[in-house]
């Protein structure tokens, strides 16, 4: 058996193999003996099947599978021999027309590209600061309010804050489009559920009113049968009701879970939340930068068999989590250019990370593994066996120790790069929502 291989581009190798034919023709020879010892065919006692026989039934696919086992060891011997690190699945072609006397074929393959670590010394990450004090939790204590409120009817004009309930019809040229009426639609003013146009409109109606006005839907609208139109509305208002904020009393404390309504206690309660979803906003935040910046500052060429692999995965997550939620999967809520774009970043990465961890000695140390699965427990009522549960095989670990990498990563980018803390606003970091 001869092999060679030639390099195609950066990544791709082609390995060329050619095996003698009479190799071939007495590997099928001795298969297929041994098959007609256990073969059992209509007419013959078994193991007295003639050898002609079973090579007429059995040939075809015997020299397929001593030809494929053929290409698996040349493929594996290469690979051992030239120390090659593949990336994804060889594709094999058989090669036609040539000598008589071998076999040819050929696998075309992808090899890891080599990491070269890029500098992060000169890149400068803003890590959010926020001190939380009163404010925020009085700003945590509204948002709470609002969540547990309830209405009442209005008899007068709706204004911000107000829930205007409505029936619809949206036309586009004189035709009804798809997803342009509805009955009984709330619209909570000034909550931005709708198009600005549209609440806008509805400022100042009243029970009972009927309104037309034109809305212009903006060019880069999810929906693109109307991105960039005009359509005219007509809306019957059914009720404007204005909100009813509960009082921060005992019962309200009680509601928040305090048995005894110890409304200082629940504030105390809140600050330790609001301190707790801040510290994980700001790790985040910085987590993602840390990211960013290692592959900003690393160049490498990425083996399209990785992506493409990635690509089926997300797919089939995605499709998993439309359906779990009762959503049909046919249909999936980014392009596959979105999807195509974020399986690339994630191999990039991985490659990235993978080099950096073995650069400089970043792997999950025990007690950090234990550490988060302590923390993770915590959410349970028996911490304790959750705790066992976990320990008792050791794949269940595998997510905590990816998270005790991904810390020590962005502890090192940290380490090496400018952090400036930059101080910002409560509905910054938290998007407006806790």
């Amino acid at each position: 058996m001869q092999t060679s291989i030639e390099t195609l581009s950066p990544l791709e190798r082609r390995l060329n193999v050619d095996v003698p034919a009479e190799q071939i023709d007495r590997e099928v020879e001795q298969r297929l003996r041994k098959l007609s010892r256990t073969v059992r065919l209509a007419g013959f006692r078994p193991g007295k099947v003639p050898l002609k026989i079973v090579a007429q039934h059995y040939g075809p696919q015997v020299r397929s599978e001593v030809i494929g086992d053929a290409v698996q060891n040349a493929f594996a011997e290469a690979v051992r021999n030239q120390n090659l690190r593949v990336a994804g699945y060889p594709r094999i072609e058989r090669k036609e027309g040539g000598d008589a006397s071998q076999v040819s074929f050929s696998a075309v393959f992808e090899v890891y590209p080599e990491v070269k670590l890029g500098d992060v010394a000169g890149v400068r990450i803003d890590r959010p600061a926020l001190a939380v004090g009163d404010a925020e939790v009085d700003k945590t204590i509204e948002i709470l309010r609002k969540q547990r409120s309830s209405w009442t009817d209005a008899d007068r004009a709706a204004r911000g804050g107000d829930r205007v309930t409505v029936d619809f019809t949206g036309r586009i040229d004189g035709a009804e489009f798809a997803g342009g009426s509805a009955k009984d639609f709330g619209v909570v003013l000034g909550e931005r559920q709708m198009l600005p146009e549209f609440e806008t409109a509805l400022s100042g109606v009243k029970t009972g009113e009927t309104k037309t006005f034109p809305v212009t839907f903006p060019a880069d609208y999810a929906g693109r049968e109307v991105a960039g139109k005009t359509a005219g509305f007509e809306v019957a208002v059914k009720r404007v009701e204005e909100r009813q904020l509960p009082q921060v009393d005992a019962e309200f404390a009680r509601l928040l879970g305090v048995a005894d309504g110890d409304t200082a206690k629940m504030r105390s309660e809140i600050r330790a939340n609001v301190e707790r979803e801040v510290r994980k906003r700001v790790e985040n935040d910085v987590k993602q930068k840390a990211m960013q910046a290692l592959l900003d500052t690393t160049r490498i060429d990425v083996p399209k068999s990785l992506v493409e692999m990635e690509v089926q995965r997300l797919v089939q997550q995605t499709r998993a989590e439309l359906e779990s939620r009762g959503l049909k999967s046919d249909r999936l809520p980014m392009g596959v250019d979105a999807i195509e774009q974020q399986a690339r970043r994630r191999v990039t990465l991985g490659l990235i990370l993978g080099e950096l961890v073995k650069a400089h000695g970043l792997a999950a140390k025990p007690e950090q593994v234990r550490v988060l699965v302590e923390e993770h427990a915590q959410s349970y009522e028996q911490p304790g066996e959750v705790v066992k549960w976990l320990y008792s095989e050791p794949q269940r670990l595998a997510e905590f120790e990816g998270l005790a990498v991904e810390s020590n990563v962005v502890a090192w980018v940290l380490e090496h790069a400018k952090v400036e803390d930059k101080a910002v606003s409560f509905d910054e970091l938290m998007g407006g929502a806790v």
